[in-house]
């Protein structure tokens, strides 16, 4: 399925996207099974854990970073060829309704960034919170 039909689908999008958070859903549950409590401490590489953990995060963010910038950049191309198509027939009523949900469209993918935001800064607190005694680099 390519990226446009999902896109076309705010539905199916916001399906997808979900989907994609499972990672940032988890996080704590994650942190919780890979780090080890203190007296088990030993027999884990907490250091390789977080930092593949890290990793793991930067790639689900950078994915659907990209998937919603891609539907925005989708969205607002089909608004301009709608937009210039109700300027040339301004009493078609079909037009002006596609239009219209559109720009709604447009607009609650627009809100997804926020979301995005949220779910993210949620996630890399969590992280922190975990492994900031185990790492001392970029990641924290």
């Amino acid at each position: 399925m390519s990226a446009g039909v999902i896109c076309e689908d705010f539905l199916e999008f916001q399906e997808s996207i979900k989907k994609m958070r499972a990672m940032d859903d988890n996080i704590i549950h994650m942190l919780n099974t890979s780090l080890p409590t203190e007296s088990f401490k030993g027999q884990v590489n907490c250091e390789k854990v977080c930092t593949n953990l890290f990793n793991q995060l930067q790639q689900v963010h950078n994915a659907r970073e990209k998937k919603i910038n891609d539907c925005i950049l989708s969205s607002a191309e089909t608004l301009k060829k709608l937009r210039e198509l109700r300027e040339n027939n301004r009493d078609n009523v079909e037009i002006d309704k596609k239009f219209k949900l559109e720009q709604r469209k447009l607009r609650l993918l627009q809100s997804e960034v926020n979301v995005e935001d949220i779910v993210n800064e949620r996630s890399l607190k969590a992280f922190k919170e975990r492994c900031r005694t185990y790492l001392h680099s970029n990641a924290t």
